[in-house]
């Protein structure tokens, strides 16, 4: 039996949401053609007017205390979050016929989980985290090659340390749907929401 063929069995009675998410990622990683990591999400926001903005980010680590992604602070989403301090994040997995969908407040992650990500990342990408002004219009394509040109010579020696604007958040969720297509759109909704982060979850299933 394919994944795309699984029965409603198969997740709607689980109870707690992080291991059902492991599950589905892993199964991901297997089977998602154009992401072999799986960890393409789109990321939703909403400004000072509350105009919604959504992205593709990419998750970087998850565990039971939330889903956790890195950006500069002072670029868009990382203005929107920081104002809100709240946001929503989508997985959708087309060859599973599956989708996430998680909401929540934000928090800053610890200066120590960015600093060891930053040194984690290939040291072309850590440059370009001080070269690119993130989210601000740019004069020209010379321009950013300059700025690169002129971090890669500042650091030429040594590591780079992580610049004080770029850092991680992590979505702490109150609500994460798990959804699977089913025949005839007849599909599978299993909602776990809690009312604050520190609360147990409760579990719901929903109309398609």
């Amino acid at each position: 039996m394919s994944k795309s063929e699984l029965t409603s069995g198969d997740f709607t009675a689980a109870t707690e949401p992080f291991r059902l998410f492991a599950e589905w990622l892993k199964d991901a990683t297997q089977s998602e053609p154009n992401d072999p990591n799986a960890l393409a999400l789109a990321l939703a926001t909403v400004d000072e007017t509350g105009m919604p903005n959504v992205r593709m980010v990419l998750l970087k680590d998850f565990d039971e205390q939330g889903f956790v992604f890195y950006t500069n602070y002072e670029s868009q989403k990382g203005r929107e979050i920081l104002s809100s301090e709240k946001a929503a994040m989508c997985f959708h997995w087309k060859s599973l016929r599956r989708q996430i969908r998680v909401r929540g407040p934000v928090e800053k992650v610890t200066d120590a989980e960015a600093d060891a990500y930053y040194q984690s990342r290939p040291r072309g990408s850590r440059i370009g985290a001080w070269a690119s002004k993130q989210s601000r219009p740019l004069e020209s394509r010379f321009a950013l090659e300059k700025a690169v040109a002129e971090y890669t010579a500042r650091f030429a020696i040594g590591e780079i340390p992580r610049p004080d604007y770029w850092s991680g958040f992590r979505i702490n969720p109150t609500y994460i749907e798990f959804w699977h297509d089913r025949p005839f759109r007849l599909h599978d909704r299993l909602i776990f929401k809690r009312d604050t982060p520190d609360v147990p979850w409760t579990t719901q299933k929903f109309y398609p």
